[in-house]
């Protein structure tokens, strides 16, 4: 505790200095941990996507939908557990630049645990929407920015007509599903309401959820079920659910090459950057160190002394970085449903704010402990 205010006083000898040295660390590791969570966060989530659950579209070659009698078949295969399936409606509320994406479920009890890591339906919330024909389930996101509460009825505009000609759906909110993007502006409905009160596509889905019986042979259960309905009106696309988000990250771009480029040039300049402060403030304190070792203090000890010093700057700017990264990093999260910022990231953060210090640290604490007394005292 003696050395305390010794490495205290060292550390604020220029005020300046140490704050730039401090905001260039705290804005390195904010990015460090915003591009390094996202990358974390991705293959988290996809790991975490259930390994038996294949994804059913119609095939690219198709401009129409899937029949939903497809389901009946799809069962009847060998390894498959469950089948379930959903539509879609695409529309906009008040405003042209208010998307809303409608998802008509079917009614069973399958949707409460299918897909957690991308949405979360109540046992009481499914049930509210089961038993009300026009029901919808809303995204707290969605209740905080349109002033949405259950009991109300809500219109819904879309290119996609009803039986009578109009393209206003109405929907009665029942209930909530929690999404994992919290931003998330779908609407949940009931799949009877929007295939029956359609005026085209009827008996039609936009996809089938299967839940095979093993996961190890998810693959050869989704080859069974596209070679079913080969040569088809109505050919099918089956890809197990964990590679079709993986497909999906990929569209933006090679994101691991990117955020391990991008991390690894920020580090580097950083250590260049507070050798040189360092190098500096080594040449500064040259008298102190002198009167130091004058004092009695060791050429290990001066060494540890600027080293410690270095540590403490490294670890609370890091700190302050990685604690702006976990505020805005809800900002890119809200573009990947499930995404969170994993605790791995913030860990890794200070074992690299340590790593940083060290290496940036290590030639101007060697050339103060290699310090002469006479020499130093002339300036030499």
């Amino acid at each position: 505790m003696k050395y305390v205010p010794l490495i205290w006083l060292g550390i604020w000898r220029k005020p300046v200095r140490t704050t730039l040295i401090l905001l260039q660390v705290a804005v390195a590791f904010a990015l460090f941990g915003v591009l390094q969570g996202m990358k974390t966060g991705v293959d988290q989530v996809v790991a975490d996507i259930r390994p038996d659950l294949l994804f059913v579209r119609v095939s690219l070659d198709s401009a129409s939908p899937l029949p939903v009698a497809y389901a009946d078949r799809i069962r009847s295969i060998p390894g498959v557990k469950t089948v379930t399936f959903a539509n879609e409606l695409v529309g906009t509320y008040q405003r042209p630049t208010q998307l809303v994406a409608v998802i008509g479920i079917e009614n069973n009890e399958v949707w409460k645990t299918l897909l957690p890591q991308i949405v979360t339906i109540q046992p009481k919330d499914l049930h509210a929407l089961q038993n009300a024909r026009i029901g919808a389930l809303i995204t707290p996101y969605d209740a905080r920015k349109y002033g949405w509460r259950i009991g109300d009825r809500i219109p819904i505009t879309s290119t996609t007509l009803q039986n009578d000609g109009s393209g206003t759906w109405m929907f009665d909110i029942v209930g909530f599903a929690t999404p994992g993007a919290k931003r998330s502006t779908n609407i949940f409905a009931n799949y009877d309401y929007l295939d029956t009160a359609g005026a085209q596509n009827k008996g039609t889905v936009a996809f089938f959820l299967v839940v095979v019986s093993d996961p190890q042979r998810a693959t050869a259960v989704g080859a069974a079920i596209d070679r079913t309905f080969a040569n088809s009106p109505d050919e099918t696309t089956t890809q197990p659910y964990s590679v079709l988000v993986e497909q999906a990250v990929r569209q933006i771009g090679n994101l691991n090459f990117v955020i391990r480029s991008v991390v690894s040039a920020v580090l580097v300049a950083l250590v260049f950057s507070i050798a040189t402060m360092m190098m500096q403030t080594v040449r500064e304190r040259t008298p102190e160190l002198a009167v130091l070792k004058t004092l009695g203090f060791s050429d290990p000890a001066v060494f540890l002394l600027v080293v410690v010093e270095a540590l403490i700057v490294c670890i609370a700017g890091a700190l302050l970085g990685l604690g702006l990264a976990t505020r805005i990093f809800p900002i890119a999260a809200r573009f990947l449903p499930g995404l969170s910022m994993p605790g791995i990231v913030l860990a890794l953060g200070l074992i690299g704010a340590v790593l940083v210090s060290l290496i940036s640290v290590s030639l101007p604490a060697s050339r103060a402990a290699r310090l002469q007394v006479i020499d130093a005292l002339a300036r030499r």
